[in-house]
């Protein structure tokens, strides 16, 4: 087995029955790692909250590390459909309500469960499929911001090139660092914080 591999489940649920096994194991997984950190989640921990033997555990994973690549990937998904959720009745006029709505996504997909979210991003080994498409994601988001950018008759300031890479690092990194903590800030107010900031600076 290559070094990669590990980050790969065995099994491919083709049955309804085992894509609810699978699910059964991703769910108990979120609870255990959200508990108990990436250090101690164990298999045997995860397979006796999914009430399931460790070998049932291993036909669908070969570790742990497969089990958190599978949670992250879920992750980014959710905020993949909470931005096309928020964005399907169209995006709004003013540069302030429209930087509401991508800070507003961003926060809604970090709050549910940030204990989790940190073993997720601190604590677990990335794969490279899984950092290539971090990397594809960012990518994808600062071309969107660029556009944006460039059509908004408030925009002002004078690279919108480095404007959209700070917009979207800015939202991402700000959100991770004061919700995902031990002492997560006030979503309402980090939401109007950044807001502020971000428009302030498109502004200039």
């Amino acid at each position: 087995m290559t070094p990669t591999d590990r980050f790969r489940p065995r099994k491919q649920p083709r049955q309804h029955r085992s894509a609810e096994t699978r699910q059964r194991i991703l769910a108990a997984a979120a609870r255990v790692f959200a508990e108990y950190g990436y250090a101690a989640g164990t298999t045997n921990r995860i397979a006796a909250a999914a009430d399931l033997s460790i070998g049932s555990l291993y036909q669908y994973f070969p570790n742990k590390d497969a089990i958190l690549s599978a949670l992250t990937d879920l992750h980014i998904d959710a905020g993949i459909a909470r931005l096309r959720e928020h964005t399907a009745a169209g995006l709004p006029a003013s540069l302030d309500d429209l930087l509401r709505l991508f800070v507003r996504t961003t926060i809604d997909n970090h709050r549910d469960d940030t204990r989790l979210h940190r073993v997720l991003f601190e604590e677990a080994p990335r794969s490279p499929t899984l950092l290539d498409r971090l990397h594809r994601a960012e990518e994808d988001a600062v071309n969107m911001a660029k556009a944006l950018l460039d059509n908004h008759s408030d925009v002002t300031v004078a690279d919108t090139a480095f404007a959209a890479r700070l917009v979207v690092t800015t939202i991402e990194s700000l959100t991770h660092r004061l919700l995902a903590c031990e002492k997560p800030a006030d979503a309402e107010q980090l939401e109007d914080g950044i807001v502020a900031m971000l428009a302030g600076y498109l502004r200039t």
